[in-house]
């Protein structure tokens, strides 16, 4: 039996440059943003930046133009690398470099209709409040209730409002906007992820409330609610399990 003729160095390198440009071409596609409109038709190109009312995009080599805010239902783009360090920052407790990562996002793309962008504008005002800023936080939440004032922007805005009154100290005001918000959590069987990282931050803080005010047990009830119901949000359910196994070691308590 003949064995075929093994290939030539020359046919190697050819094979190996289609290779090399189909690779090239498939990383440009992926590379590319999509932007949806409102009538459902689909612009492709990279998101530059949000200036004021208008999405700046990048198509080709022809140059960036300004689509309409208004005008675009959804966008499909990767999160920028600060996201990440923003909320890995915030989760450490570093929360100047979590406000600076923050802030470049926010900066460059508030108003884009995309989670990672509606996440991390939220996160500004909880940052602010942990740095206890807390005009600055009561401004970043009602920014972000200006531009994202669905169901799942209205609850984080009330969140954020009763985390400026727990670091006032003032605990029956921040129950009264958390009360509602869990209330409706528990009837909910399948939440929005917008909906969902406000619910895990609304257990969080209503359990700091009530361990403030002695009420320990329904404290761990809560902070327990986050762990292992509405883990939607990574900080709260890191926060809510130390506060939880602290609870326990400090009061001998449980919970059924």
């Amino acid at each position: 039996m003949k064995l075929r003729r093994s290939f030539s160095s020359h046919q190697l390198l050819f094979a190996l440059g289609i290779t090399v440009s189909c690779l090239f071409w498939a990383t440009v596609a992926q590379a590319q943003d999509k932007i949806i409109n409102k009538n459902n038709q689909v612009q492709e190109g990279k998101i530059l930046s949000v200036s004021g009312s208008a999405v700046m995009v990048q198509i080709g080599s022809a140059g960036s133009i300004g689509l309409p805010l208004s005008n675009i239902k959804s966008v499909v783009m990767a999160a920028p690398p600060e996201v990440a360090a923003a909320k890995a920052a915030y989760v450490a407790r570093d929360y100047n470099k979590a406000l600076a990562q923050a802030k470049a996002v926010v900066d460059k793309f508030k108003g884009l209709p995309v989670d990672w962008a509606e996440q991390t504008t939220g996160m500004l005002g909880d940052i602010y409040v942990a740095l206890e800023k807390l005009p600055e936080a009561e401004a970043a939440y009602r920014d972000f209730q200006k531009l994202y004032g669905g169901q799942g922007g209205s609850l984080q805005t009330d969140v954020g409002l009763a985390r400026i009154a727990l670091s006032k100290k003032d605990y029956a005001a921040a129950k009264e906007k958390l009360e509602p918000i869990v209330s409706k959590a528990l009837e909910e069987k399948s939440p929005s992820p917008e909906a969902g990282v406000a619910y895990s931050q609304a257990f969080y803080l209503l359990g700091q409330a009530q361990e403030a005010q002695e009420d320990y047990v329904p404290a761990l009830e809560n902070y327990l609610r986050t762990v292992t119901l509405f883990y939607h949000d990574t900080a709260s359910v890191s926060a809510a399990q130390e506060k939880a196994d602290a609870l326990r070691k400090a009061h001998q308590i449980t919970v059924p």
